[in-house]
């Protein structure tokens, strides 16, 4: 992938910090809670014959993860029906990670009024970006909940930084979407 010089220039010059914290991630029952996704996102684009990255999507906050969830379940036609879902806590910790507040994703050229919405080209082309600048993750705010998500990019997060799961709940997804106005 060739990647824009204006954007590497523009990434290049946050400066990244350390993490290491406890993060929240929504999966199926029967999903490793640490496998990182290669199947595209927000911020990792699907392979298509290149070679992708991976990433792992968390949240700094329980119903972050939930929210991420319940808004593509409820997407779903016809919606699924009540089911369980899991929500792990893991204690993870990254060495080059960039912090990016909203102000910061309309100067790197993302539409804030349609970051709810999954048109991911342009926060792609940002994933993939950090990646090839080295960075091994991501702090941004989430598009479903007001809080802020912790990206992992696998391909650049050391094996001897922290990725480990310290806590899991289950937790009946529909009733959480009600409740919280994701459906109706």
């Amino acid at each position: 992938m060739i990647h824009d010089p204006d954007l590497l220039d523009r990434l290049s010059a946050f400066h990244p910090e350390r993490f290491e914290g406890e993060v929240f991630r929504a999966t199926r029952t029967n999903a490793d809670p640490i496998a990182a996704s290669i199947s595209g996102g927000r911020w990792a684009a699907p392979p298509d014959g290149n070679v992708g990255h991976s990433v792992l999507y968390t949240s700094l906050e329980r119903d972050g993860a939930i929210a991420e969830v319940a808004s593509f379940l409820a997407e779903l036609t016809p919606i699924p029906g009540p089911r369980p879902i899991s929500v792990t806590r893991l204690a993870v910790s990254t060495s080059h990670t960039l912090q990016l507040v909203r102000t910061d994703l309309a100067t790197l050229g993302v539409d804030l009024a349609r970051y709810g919405e999954r048109d991911y080209d342009r926060t792609q082309e940002i994933g993939a970006a950090l990646v090839f600048l080295g960075f091994d993750g991501l702090i941004a705010p989430s598009a479903r909940w007001p809080c802020d998500n912790l990206m992992i990019f696998g391909d650049n997060h050391a094996l001897t930084e922290k990725l480990e799961v310290v806590g899991e709940e289950l937790f009946e997804w529909r009733v959480w979407a009600e409740t919280h106005g994701i459906i109706a």
